[in-house]
């Protein structure tokens, strides 16, 4: 996909562009798009369908309880609180 509208990319992105950024994120943006391309040129009916690259499933540590933070800690770092809870800015009215 060659040729793609740097300007058009940066207005979605909300960016607002130097010339020199124009430049270095279009040679950016064409090196990973011809990368794409290429990996989904590859050949993959032949493989397994997997979630992750092991074998043996997800590495996961055991699902163990341990004590929470203390309270006060945790309030410490509230930027706003009411007794002992965050207070939290209201988003839906």
């Amino acid at each position: 996909m060659a040729g793609f509208d740097i300007d058009r990319v940066a207005l979605l992105a909300r960016l607002a562009l130097t010339e020199d950024e124009r430049r270095i994120f279009g040679a950016q943006l064409e090196t990973i798009v011809a990368y794409v391309d290429r990996i989904a040129g590859l050949e993959t009916a032949e493989l397994d369908a997997t979630l992750h690259g092991h074998a043996e499933g997800a590495p996961l540590r055991a699902d163990t309880p341990t004590p929470g933070l203390p309270l006060e800690a945790v309030l410490a770092n509230a930027p706003a609180r009411v007794d002992d809870e965050i207070r939290m800015p209201r988003v839906v009215e």
